[in-house]
């Protein structure tokens, strides 16, 4: 599934193609993905200019005086922007049709979602829709650090690395991510969440936000199904230290790197150096 940093790669590579554009129409070749699409994508959205294209945890939010569209990629979702004419592909299920200017022609925001776990919603203006109600702070956000981790961890029994995934605690710290900021703070994903110090957190926290960073700047993680808008994969799958990885020596001290399941999510580790 594209996490975080995939996201931020998305948006960041749709921004300048959608900003500040006009919605010509909606084309919906199908009623519903993971649910069905609300009627106020093709009644309320066209028209409208976008205004702002943002990120909140894993999704993407189009912004327009009327409302958002609310999109979640899923385990498999892309959008690309392309031209108007582009020939339809299997599983391309949403077009966005952009009008044309004086300086763009016509174009058209396309959702490919083989798998259909993606999400096309609606957010009235001044709301804010429930799925995004109870998330936690952003990750490279101010509002993240380890005084928070800490004090948000007391009395808590669950596994660090479950904790460190649950979105009420902080957004878009997918599996691969919080296996690899475990590594880099040398804090083991067994350690119940309580037990871990004032001061680790304070390095797991830092250890969040260069991870995540880092894997923006290189266009985020490929595997299996992710690619930016423009097509190009992300090549921060080659600089993984822990996730994928078990069974092989450790890239600090060399011993076999440890895999289990934790929340039935597979997870790596360091036996040795993360305690």
């Amino acid at each position: 599934m594209p996490e975080l940093p995939e996201v931020e790669t998305t948006r960041r590579g749709l921004q300048p193609h959608v900003e500040g554009h006009r919605v010509a129409s909606v084309l919906l070749r199908r009623p519903d993905l993971r649910w069905p699409i609300p009627r106020e994508i093709e009644s309320l959205l066209p028209g409208q200019r976008i205004s702002a294209v943002r990120r909140r945890a894993k999704y993407l939010l189009l912004d327009t005086d009327a409302g958002s569209a609310l999109l979640h990629l899923g385990m498999s979702g892309s959008l690309r922007v392309l031209p108007a004419d582009t020939p339809v592909r299997a599983h391309d299920h949403v077009d966005i049709a952009l009008a044309a200017s004086i300086d763009t022609p016509a174009r058209v925001l396309r959702f490919n979602d083989p798998r259909r776990f993606g999400c096309l919603l609606w957010q009235a203006a001044g709301d804010v829709h429930s799925l995004l109600a109870r998330l936690g702070p952003e990750p490279l956000s101010d509002a993240f650090d380890g005084d928070y981790l800490f004090a948000l961890s007391r009395q808590r029994k669950a596994p660090v690395k479950t904790f460190l995934m649950d979105q009420s605690v902080v957004v878009g710290v997918g599996n691969i991510y919080a296996a690899e900021a475990l590594f880099v703070a040398g804090i083991s994903p067994l350690r119940a969440a309580g037990k871990v110090s004032r001061e680790r957190y304070v390095a797991l926290a830092e250890a969040v936000k260069l991870i995540l960073q880092r894997a923006i700047d290189r266009g985020g993680t490929t595997l299996r199904d992710f690619i930016s808008p423009d097509g190009a994969p992300g090549y921060f799958e080659q600089e993984l230290l822990a996730y994928g990885r078990g069974g092989q020596p450790c890239p600090r001290c060399g011993h076999a790197l440890r895999q289990a399941s934790i929340g039935q999510r597979a997870t790596v580790w360091c036996g040795r150096c993360q305690r």
